[in-house]
């Protein structure tokens, strides 16, 4: 903890009565920012006495004390801090700003704004000009292309995490316009769009050979998100080696980072263009692509800090409350805990993540390599087969016909053999299951 409060930290020792006033100060400054009740103005934790029921007050006073909706803006959790439990409320910056106390309205004496370590009251002009450059095409004001939607899947969803959608879930989760149609929030998780997220893979280590071009979509945004990281899962190899004092492993890819990166895309990703996020898989990497560059008013400093500004709050809200989403603004941070910030290339108009695949670290044993053995067991033609499966474990028969200018009837009794001699497995249907390499 720091001991003074910054431009993005604020403590309070209880719940004050300008509490809505700090929050909205952060809400309209570009950074967002934290506040921490139950730490005092020295810094030093002093804790709260009835910390779940000033958790549930902290809620409903930011939902309705404060406007325009703060749903998918703000996050609250309860940390523990010198043996003494305080709550921590972190703020992102808004895309509807100015915000404002309702009861006062989008006045002065409403609105705030964060200055150093302080709020400050804004300026009818600093209102005017911030309200001019409020995002207008935001997803909840763009009518979804069908207004007959069904929301089977998210209310399934919802269940499976103890909650049920009421009457009112169509305006609790902000999914229709001003006017009261399905916005096209409500298009994305419906149970039915025309919504889709490419999953391609190549051959080598440029997009000169295709070999699949997935698609995974067409249903709520969840379920297309789901099963896109059951099929990252597969393909995300576990590298092992058992020793004396147990077994020892390494994934291809950091599995944390990958699944922030590929929810950061879906979530973030600037669909009011018709752009859909597309995940690409090549011989050395994956990469991640988002519509939309950088989130609003952030620079890549910023960013690369866990600043947030969501674009799809409405989104990010649903995506938590069905535990997708663990806390607001961790996601960038748990990606560079496992890679360099050079994974991340910025661009006007979209952000790419790009994951270099790990080398197997673990070596076998005194005498021979893993590939000395496998090589004292195979034939050339089936050790041709073999590098094929190991670039790409889905490759079909005439594909590896096709490479190895082996006959695919001489390449299906090869791999017979293989099989035979626990060199590799098939897994799943002939149609759409996978070599794994034993």
């Amino acid at each position: 903890m720091q001991n003074t409060e910054t431009n993005r930290i604020e403590y309070k020792q209880q719940l004050t009565n300008d509490f809505e006033q700090e929050v909205i100060a952060f809400l309209n400054y570009k950074e967002g920012g934290i506040i921490y009740v139950g730490i005092n103005k020295e810094g030093q934790a002093v804790g709260i006495d009835n910390i779940d029921l000033t958790q549930l007050q902290i809620k409903d006073r930011i939902k309705n004390n404060i406007g325009p909706s703060t749903l998918g803006l703000f996050d609250v959790t309860v940390e523990t801090i010198d043996d003494k439990e305080v709550i921590k409320v972190v703020i992102s910056s808004g895309t509807e700003k100015p915000y404002y106390l309702r009861k006062k309205g989008r006045t002065p004496e409403g609105c705030y704004i964060r200055v150093g370590s302080s709020k400050e009251q804004m300026t009818e002009r600093m209102i005017d000009d911030m309200y001019a450059k409020r995002i207008k095409a935001n997803l909840k004001e763009i009518d979804s292309p069908r207004q007959e939607l069904t929301f089977n899947q998210l209310k399934i969803y919802y269940e499976e995490h103890g909650l049920k959608l009421n009457d009112n879930f169509l305006q609790n989760l902000d999914l229709l316009t001003s006017e009261g149609k399905y916005n096209y929030n409500a298009f994305l998780l419906a149970d039915e769009n025309t919504i889709s997220i490419k999953l391609v893979r190549y051959l080598g280590t440029n997009k000169l050979e295709l070999l699949e071009n997935l698609e995974y979509g067409n249903r709520c945004l969840i379920t297309a998100t789901q099963r896109i990281l059951d099929r990252l899962d597969v393909e995300n190899t576990t590298y092992a080696k058992i020793e004396y004092f147990g077994r020892k492993e390494q994934e291809k890819i950091d599995s944390k980072a990958l699944k922030e990166a590929v929810i950061n895309a879906i979530v973030h990703n600037d669909y009011s263009y018709g752009n859909s996020p597309i995940i690409e898989l090549y011989s050395d990497r994956v990469e991640i692509t988002s519509a939309g560059g950088l989130p609003q008013e952030l620079s890549q400093e910023e960013f690369l800090e866990g600043v947030t500004a969501p674009r799809n709050k409405e989104l990010i809200r649903v995506f938590k409350d069905v535990d997708l989403i663990e806390n607001i603004g961790s996601g960038v941070l748990r990606i560079l805990d496992a890679y360099d910030k050079n994974c991340f290339k910025f661009m006007d108009h979209f952000l790419r993540v790009s994951f270099k695949y790990r080398e197997n670290p673990f070596e076998y044993d005194n005498d021979k390599t893993k590939n000395d053995k496998i090589n004292d067991k195979i034939n050339d033609k089936e050790k041709q087969i073999l590098d094929v499966l190991i670039d790409n474990q889905n490759a079909t028969i005439p594909k590896i016909s096709a490479i190895t200018k082996i006959s695919t009837a001489t390449v299906s009794r090869y791999l017979k053999q293989l099989q035979d001699k626990q060199i590799i497995q098939r897994v799943g249907s002939n149609k759409s299951g996978y070599w794994k390499i034993l």
